[in-house]
Parts: C-alpha cells; sequence; structure tokens
C-alpha cells in the first residue's frame, strides 16, 4: 500500500485544524455535531455481525469494535478535562495510552452496546454543559502533558467534533469498501 493511501486511511477527512479564532458559529456547528454523533454513530453500526465488528478498519488498525469502545474512552476523558479546566486553574491533565487501552479484553471482546449507551450518555452530558455556558468560559485552559501546551475549552469543542467524524468516517469508508453499506 503507497503512503499515501495508507495517511488516507488513517486521517480519511484529514488532521484536525483549528481555526486561529474560534467564533460563535464554530461553537454551534461543532456542539450540533457532538449532539447528533451518538444516533449517527448507532444507526452506522446497527446490525453489524461479530465477525464485520472485528474487521480492521486499514491495516494494522483497530477493529470497529475496538474503534467504539475507543470513542467511548476518550470522549469520557475530554468530558473529564472539561470539567478539570473549569473547576480548576489551567490544570495539569493526564494522558493516556490509547493503543494500550485498545488492546484491553473489554476494548478487543465487548458488545458494542455499552460503548455506543456510554457515548450517548457522556455526549449528552458535554453538550448541556458547553451549551449553558457562557461565552468566557470556553477560553478556560487544561495543559495536556505531551504537548506542554495550554488547551482551550473552545479549541476542545472542535477537536472532539472532528475525533467523532474522523472515526465515523474509519467505520463508515470500511463499510463501502466491505459493501456492507
Amino acid at each position: 500500500m503507497k503512503p499515501s493511501e495508507l495517511n488516507h486511511l488513517k486521517y480519511p477527512i484529514g488532521q484536525f485544524d483549528c481555526p486561529s479564532t474560534i467564533s460563535k458559529q464554530h461553537i454551534e456547528s461543532w456542539v450540533s455535531i457532538l449532539e447528533h454523533f451518538p444516533n449517527r454513530l448507532a444507526h452506522l453500526v446497527k446490525g453489524l455481525t461479530d465477525q464485520q465488528l472485528d474487521t480492521p478498519y486499514r491495516p494494522e488498525g483497530w477493529s470497529i469494535r475496538q474503534v467504539i469502545h475507543h470513542i467511548s474512552d476518550s470522549h469520557h476523558h475530554s468530558y473529564t478535562r472539561f470539567k478539570w479546566a473549569l473547576t480548576e486553574d489551567t490544570p495539569l491533565i493526564k494522558s493516556y495510552y490509547e493503543d494500550r487501552w485498545a488492546a484491553l479484553t473489554d476494548s478487543k471482546l465487548a458488545p458494542i452496546d455499552m460503548s455506543l449507551n456510554h457515548i450517548k450518555a457522556i455526549h449528552f452530558k458535554l453538550v448541556y454543559l458547553v451549551k449553558s455556558l457562557p461565552e468566557f468560559q470556553l477560553e478556560k485552559c487544561f495543559l495536556h502533558p505531551e504537548t506542554n501546551k495550554k488547551v482551550s475549552l473552545s479549541s476542545n469543542v472542535g477537536k472532539y467534533a472532528w475525533h467523532s467524524n474522523h472515526h465515523y468516517a474509519h467505520i463508515e469508508n470500511l463499510l463501502i469498501l466491505k459493501g456492507w453499506l
């Protein structure tokens, strides 16, 4: 496989490119993505067999099942980071080894319904929280230990809207490629 093909499989919608100035319209658009994502994802994977769920979306990539469990884990972390940033002064967050989490038994074997339900719940909580915040609170930040950079909550809303669409595209592209959609 050519490097450009592999890169497209890794980043089917491109990498996240946060605008230098985040407008109210950006936030509204991103929140809408987060609000509708759980139902879109559940609909996309409805009726897939265990064999289909255990198919990787790219060579040496995660299976659909692992992607769904990863979204649940990742978005749970994001919600916690929001709470920390809102209640502490630029807290240093904890990163985690996504690849190691995806290799755990629950990510490799557990039914996807538990994570689909968790994604629905965590998105409901996150969207409710973000919609209730005055704009100035979205400028609160946390410090990411891997980059040692401050991350504003407004940019994090965008990142997780992108993250939702990024993994949705992984699954959708595989389903189209395999003729399962």
